[in-house]
């Protein structure tokens, strides 16, 4: 099977920065698709001999729900015009207000699509995929209230494992990210405690909430996850992308968290847009051979990101400037 070739492009002369924007970004714009206001918060997967995507895709209704989409490069996009129509999965299919923010990964034999479901309230929807042309939806993971739904590519000892973020029914002015595990992706318990929002004096960046980000790799390190946080500032809330090393059997423990943030609002594109100052991340692509990560992030909640670094200088840069 021939390797795919990952988005890349090589840290620009006098960038001094872990993480690098791609100089053409945003690679997706707001109207990607004729019935768009937005494209953002989207996550993307090696499929065949390219790549396959889930996007959030709100209209100019500004109904939100996510749509399929596939790339040869991983850079230029085509995303079906018409939302993904869900058949039932393990139960009757969810009937839900929206969907949003989804994030993919293949575990064993099939994709499997997390989003934020409106049902009663925003929780986790759960469902698969085989082609990404026919969907499953799932039993729901969480009651309400609940965002960033993120899960593990591999079992983690015998059993599925899913961070998330309990929330309100709102624009969430706190948040933790807590651990669950399931026998079936179905029935989710042992909740446990990840990561909290730090003191303002510690890291300012990310003291009022955070949230799970792309799904995480595993290094020689632990696993590797990219996470967004959030500070309240006069003008409202701004995110910005840090990044955290987990350990392998026991994922609930952070061995190491970025004290200083990757990547924060400072292009045009990440501060101008329906949402101003974000930056969230949603998935990433890795060569670890190669030692090359890609992270697609929304920005703005308007756009796509994309941006690029070595896996073992964020793997130092993270275990150097710890909390």
């Amino acid at each position: 099977m021939m390797k795919l070739k990952l988005p890349w492009q090589e840290r620009p002369q006098k960038c001094h920065e872990v993480v690098w924007r791609y100089n053409e970004n945003p690679i997706i714009k707001r109207d990607a698709i004729p019935t768009s206001n937005s494209v953002f918060n989207s996550a993307v997967v090696p499929f065949k001999d390219g790549y396959a995507g889930v996007f959030r895709c709100d209209n100019k209704a500004v109904q939100m729900n996510i749509f399929a989409g596939f790339s040869k490069d991983g850079i230029n996009w085509d995303i079906d015009h018409q939302p993904i129509d869900f058949k039932a999965g393990d139960i009757d299919k969810v009937q839900g207000d929206y969907k949003y923010d989804p994030r993919v990964v293949f575990i064993e034999d099939r994709y499997w699509i997390t989003w934020c479901e409106g049902h009663n309230g925003p929780t986790i929807g759960v469902g698969y995929t085989f082609d990404f042309i026919d969907f499953f939806q799932c039993e729901n993971a969480f009651l309400p209230f609940n965002r960033n739904g993120v899960l593990f590519p591999e079992k983690i000892n015998g059993k599925y494992a899913m961070m998330s973020r309990p929330s309100d029914n709102g624009h969430t002015p706190f948040g933790d990210i807590y651990l669950s595990y399931s026998p079936d992706m179905k029935y989710w318990g042992e909740h446990r405690h990840m990561m909290s929002p730090t003191p303002f004096k510690d890291s300012a960046w990310q003291c009022t909430k955070i949230g799970a980000g792309s799904v995480p790799f595993l290094t020689d390190e632990g696993w590797l996850m990219f996470y967004h946080g959030v500070i309240t500032t006069c003008s409202g809330f701004r995110y910005a992308m840090g990044s955290a090393i987990l350990d392998k059997e026991n994922p609930n423990i952070v061995k190491y968290r970025t004290q200083p943030y990757l990547l924060t609002p400072s292009k045009l594109y990440e501060q101008v847009g329906d949402v101003p100052n974000v930056i969230f991340p949603c998935a990433t692509l890795q060569d670890l051979e190669a030692d090359k990560v890609a992270i697609y992030y929304g920005a703005a909640d308007t756009v796509v990101g994309l941006a690029f670094g070595y896996i073992s200088e964020i793997i130092e840069f993270t275990k150097q400037n710890s909390l």
